[in-house]
């Protein structure tokens, strides 16, 4: 088994995102390794089209700020408010550049297990897994 350094927590600021960090703190303290929370908001124009005629703005800062006070709270537990990052963008596509520019050997995720026409579509956890250079846990979470 290798030795963790270096582990990415990527949280959705969920109640489940709690039991996410557990795993992680589990593995980070078997292994002494530091951990990195990101939590990624993606753009409003591509969680709900780019064609709405409104300025989104003001509602993408609010849900920004909210998205920093929690995860904040969330390294407050951890004694870890320095390695913390809220981030816009594709989910996917923030995480692996966070995990490269961080040498992180380990990402640590939440994943729902979907299945049928749900896992043909996509997850997060997926997109994650699918180009990540390092090893991937993704944590069983919800129902």
């Amino acid at each position: 088994m290798s030795r963790y350094k270096h582990i990415l927590v990527a949280v959705d600021l969920t109640e489940e995102a709690d039991i996410v960090l557990q795993r992680a703190q589990e593995i980070a303290k078997d292994h002494n390794a530091d951990i990195t929370l990101v939590h990624v908001v993606e753009p409003l124009s591509v969680a709900y089209g780019s064609d709405i005629p409104l300025d989104l703005t003001t509602l993408q800062e609010e849900i920004a700020q909210q998205a920093r006070q929690r995860i904040s709270e969330l390294a407050k537990r951890l004694n870890n408010e320095g390695h913390q990052h809220v981030v816009y963008g594709r989910p996917e596509k923030e995480i692996h550049r966070i995990a490269e520019e961080r040498n992180i050997d380990l990402i640590v995720v939440g994943s729902h297990g979907r299945h049928g026409l749900a896992l043909i579509l996509g997850s997060t956890s997926t997109g994650i897994l699918h180009g990540a250079q390092c090893d991937v846990l993704a944590v069983r979470v919800g129902k």
